[in-house]
């Protein structure tokens, strides 16, 4: 996803360049989320991202064009994470209770909050020109589990009466809103519980196809969720896992 910002983006940048670039960027990005964008000023950047005052300028001329890329960079790492092959198009209900399971167990959210909605919520705040890129960014984030939806409704596994894009709004602020509970509670089960209550309110409109075709594969799913947590996250997380399932079957 590539914004019309006013900076100098990727194209004939070098690798050099880039990297330069992608620095300015992070750091942009942490100094708006810690001190807000009223208080990052061009100094700071420059300071955290070890460059100069000509070099800040030449990626980006002025203050809307660095917010405006901040915003990208950011979507462009949470919309690549929705899009990958781990979730294989958010076309069954089983792709939405692993993304959850993800962030539950990861406990990331816990730590640090939704990256993409801590930086929305603080630019919101400012006068910059910069409303549209934000509410196009949540949109295609809405699209990517609207368009599964609507593929699991038009295959007669999500029943007619459902409407994709509110399911979608509902899942997303479930997200939202679970992590910034868990962020200030400093426990994931806020977090927790909208996620799991987002799915199975989602389980509440799978047909009885969705059903059959989810049970066949369940066994094999699970078996790579608990490989794939416990060589990304160890044998506590799995531990933590359980836990949280013994606590939901109570």
């Amino acid at each position: 996803m590539q914004m019309n910002d006013g900076s100098r983006g990727p194209r004939g940048l070098t690798g050099r360049g880039l990297a330069t670039r992608d620095r300015i960027l992070e750091h942009a990005a942490d100094l708006i989320y810690t001190r807000g964008v009223h208080a990052t000023n061009n100094e700071l950047v420059r300071r955290a991202a070890g460059v100069s005052g000509s070099q800040l300028s030449h990626y980006f001329p002025n203050k809307e064009s660095l917010v405006r890329a901040v915003i990208d960079w950011q979507a462009q790492s949470v919309l690549g994470f929705h899009r990958s092959e781990r979730f294989a198009g958010f076309d069954t209900v089983e792709a939405y209770q692993e993304w959850a399971d993800f962030f539950v167990v990861s406990g990331r959210p816990f730590e640090n909050g939704c990256s993409l909605g801590s930086l929305a919520s603080e630019i919101v705040k400012t006068d910059l020109d910069v409303r549209d890129d934000l509410t196009r960014v949540f949109a295609e984030w809405r699209d990517i589990f609207r368009a599964g939806l609507e593929r699991m409704q038009y295959d007669g596994r999500l029943d007619a009466s459902s409407d994709p894009a509110r399911l979608a709004h509902m899942l997303i602020a479930a997200y939202q809103g679970g992590s910034l509970l868990a962020q200030i509670a400093r426990d994931v089960a806020p977090l927790r519980d909208a996620l799991y209550a987002a799915v199975e309110h989602l389980r509440t409109y799978t047909t009885s196809d969705d059903i059959v075709i989810a049970s066949s594969a369940l066994r094999d799913r699970a078996r790579d969720v608990v490989h794939s947590v416990e060589n990304e996250f160890g044998q506590e997380a799995l531990d933590h896992l359980a836990a949280l399932r013994s606590d939901l079957d109570r």
